[in-house]
């Protein structure tokens, strides 16, 4: 069996009941990441760990990484060893090798592609998989990275504590992929539709409505914020609502599940990752869109979150 374009990685059956995952992300300068606010390492750390965070989203375990790096004449090589130290970084904690890859001339700005690799025993998760009646549910905290982002860009560091300046800066900067997470709800029966937000939740859970020709509810009131996204949101003039909906590069996981069980994975991720689960909506039947619900019960609109074409 192979699943290809669609999901977060493509699936590719390489033996009875063992599955090869495959994904690349690129990242690009100024479109990605600035020189003026992260680091080489920083940019090394998001390149790989945006391409776990695919690993993660289907429930399986990152294991090889490849790389290809376009450069600019002006790049430096102190610079390039940073991206690498950056990335060997991210991807210790997972046991991922950088196996090979190929360096490249940019006539622009810089560009880093990373190919992952990871393996399933399992039934790897689909957009497609959700089903009417699940609970819809998300992991962490939502719309830290669109703060970080625009702390970076707006110079806030004045207006916002010390604490909630790193919490922002550092989801934006260098993202935790929820690989642990992803492999344990992957090994859970009650667990259907999983993908990881990166382009915002709104957008994210759009497509598992597509693939899986559902409707879905979410109950803002529910959403997952932190303390500080409200301290910034005052600080910087930004809605924590947008930030949580469309704001992007949360890279946390998005699932749908049984809705009986939705309580029991709480607790069991909780104690097996220390990682918060929250039920922030349901799913509903025959396909269609998300719908907004706030806490008066009334339905609201949303922007849609990060679409790299618009047309």
């Amino acid at each position: 069996m192979t699943t290809g374009i669609g999901d977060d990685t493509a699936v590719m059956t390489v033996a009875p009941g063992a599955a090869l995952l495959a994904t690349t992300d690129l990242v690009v300068e100024d479109v990605h990441f600035r020189w003026s606010s992260a680091s080489p390492r920083d940019i090394g750390w998001k390149a790989m760990a945006v391409n776990l965070s695919d690993i993660a989203a289907m429930g399986g375990v990152p294991r090889w990484a490849l790389v290809g790096l376009a450069l600019p004449e002006s790049a430096r090589v102190e610079d390039v060893e940073g991206v690498y130290a950056g990335m060997r970084e991210a991807a210790r904690p997972h046991n991922v090798l950088i196996v090979g890859g190929d360096t490249s001339m940019s006539p622009g700005g810089w560009v880093i592609n990373v190919t992952l690799l990871g393996e399933h025993t399992g039934t790897p998760r689909l957009r497609s998989m959700a089903r009417a009646g699940d609970a819809v549910l998300v992991t962490g905290s939502l719309g830290r990275s669109a703060a970080g982002l625009a702390a970076l860009e707006r110079g806030a560091a004045s207006r916002i504590s010390r604490a909630a300046l790193e919490e922002i800066t550092a989801a934006h900067l260098r993202p935790r992929a929820r690989v642990p997470e992803g492999a344990w709800l992957g090994a859970q029966a009650a667990v259907h539709a999983l993908m990881d937000c990166s382009d915002g939740l709104a957008t994210d859970l759009a497509h598992i409505c597509r693939e899986s020709r559902v409707t879905a509810r979410v109950f803002l009131d529910r959403l997952p914020v932190s303390a500080a996204l409200g301290e910034a949101a005052c600080a910087l003039g930004g809605d924590v609502i947008q930030w949580a909906t469309g704001g992007g590069e949360d890279y946390e996981l998005l699932l749908t599940c049984e809705p009986d069980a939705a309580n029991a994975l709480a607790e069991g991720l909780q104690r097996a990752t220390g990682s918060r689960l929250t039920v922030i909506g349901e799913i509903g039947s025959g396909p269609g869109a998300v719908s907004w619900i706030d806490a008066a019960g009334s339905a609201v609109a949303i922007r849609p979150g990060y679409e790299h074409f618009r047309g």
